[in-house]
């Protein structure tokens, strides 16, 4: 059976249709997506990403942690911030996580309309493509972006992903232009991936605040088999299920 995949080039772009009866990939890779996953790697029980400060705090339970950011810095009195290097220490193991950032816990908000939502990035691409053709649906790829504008590294995560689809179902997909416009990107650019995001713009903003070690890390390809699948408004591995 031909698999349907869209790519949404920003949050601010899709609509509630775009994910009726749909498995919803949600990608940030620099960084929310990225952390998510690394973070469920390293054995926290599970991530529950909220739009505000405000609820993040209110939700906060005994023993649960803080993570996040707003314009790429960790918010004030909060246990962590957004960069996925934070989270691969014993600390986190056993620990629900409430996440808020600026663009990727928002896209996921906006995916909830989806039959099922997930979260990708370079790290869990192939994964999370079987995961995605697991599921047995039609698919829709946002790139969450920055603030409502498409990022260069989402949509070449996004093309990464489509080749995964690629190889799983013997090329039986169908894509529409924006996913056909960044599967080419991602071919064209597969091989240096590291330069393509250092230089893309959130790349340089966050070379420029000392993170240059995150666009790396984010950088690296199929480095995790884990799956953030959301349920009942929470983040669990999709190896769960």
């Amino acid at each position: 059976m031909t698999v349907h995949v869209d790519v949404i080039a920003s949050v601010n772009e899709a609509r509630s249709d775009d994910f009726v009866n749909r498995t919803s990939i949600v990608i940030d890779v620099l960084r929310a997506t990225s952390t998510m996953v690394t973070a469920l790697e390293y054995g926290c029980s599970s991530i529950v990403p909220v739009e505000t400060v405000y609820q993040a705090k209110h939700m906060q339970g005994e023993g649960d942690l803080l993570g996040g950011e707003r314009f790429g810095k960790k918010i004030s009195g909060f246990d962590l911030g957004n960069s996925p290097l934070e989270y691969v220490f014993p600390d986190i193991q056993g620990k629900r996580i409430i996440m808020t950032t600026t663009n990727g816990t928002r896209a996921i908000y906006k995916a909830q309309k989806a039959a099922h939502v997930i979260a990708g990035s370079m790290l869990n691409a192939a994964s999370c493509a079987k995961a995605a053709t697991n599921l047995k649906r039609d698919i829709v790829i946002v790139c969450a972006g920055t603030q409502d504008r498409f990022s260069l590294e989402d949509g070449l995560c996004a093309g990464l992903i489509i080749e995964e689809l690629r190889e799983i179902t013997g090329g039986d997909i169908e894509l529409n232009d924006f996913a056909l416009a960044m599967h080419c990107t991602y071919r064209e650019l597969r091989h240096d991936l590291e330069e393509a995001l250092l230089m893309c713009a959130n790349g340089k903003r966050l070379c420029r605040m000392g993170y240059k070690e995150d666009v790396l890390y984010c950088s690296r390809v199929n480095r995790f088999t884990v799956v953030p699948v959301l349920r009942e408004l929470t983040m669990l591995p999709y190896r769960q299920f």
